[in-house]
């Protein structure tokens, strides 16, 4: 099945919020980073993102129900994934594959994309190398067992 994205608006925080904060909530019981785990977010940090005028927030929709969300951080040059979620029930299905490719064609002119993941899950890794981003050698240690990996892809 394929999905859609649809643009989040401010009146979406409160959805946007559940909808990360589950989706997280295995990440974060894993590696207990309450530090920058988007699932040990605050409601209001969400709404500081939606009302960044680079921040896109994009609901991950499957037959209409809203199984995640995407926030691209976009300029002139450069769009950075900053964050890409989906409830842990749809995931392993190829939805972010689908997202991420959806997302990338809203900004057909940017030439760079960059993110970055948790190095210790091969998984999240395997899924950004298959979509043509490769690592720019920097790794930064978040705290024992858990780094994150940059990575970068270029149009």
């Amino acid at each position: 099945m394929e999905i859609t994205l649809t643009k989040a608006k401010l009146s979406n925080c409160e959805e946007l919020y559940s909808l990360q904060t589950a989706s997280f909530r295995p990440l974060l019981e894993k590696y207990q980073d309450y530090d920058s785990n988007p699932g040990a977010e605050t409601k209001d940090r969400t709404l500081q993102r939606l009302k960044d005028p680079f921040s896109d927030y994009y609901f991950i929709s499957l037959e209409g129900k809203h199984i995640g969300a995407i926030r691209i951080c976009h300029f002139e040059t450069l769009c950075k994934l900053k964050q890409l979620f989906i409830l842990p029930e749809f995931q392993g299905h190829g939805y972010a594959q689908q997202a991420i490719e959806l997302a990338e064609a809203l900004y057909p002119e940017i030439p760079r994309w960059e993110l970055d993941t948790i190095s210790q899950e091969a998984k999240l890794c395997h899924l950004y190398e298959k979509m043509g981003y490769t690592k720019t050698g920097k790794v930064e240690k978040i705290k024992d067992g858990m780094d994150l990996v940059y990575y970068a892809k270029y149009a």
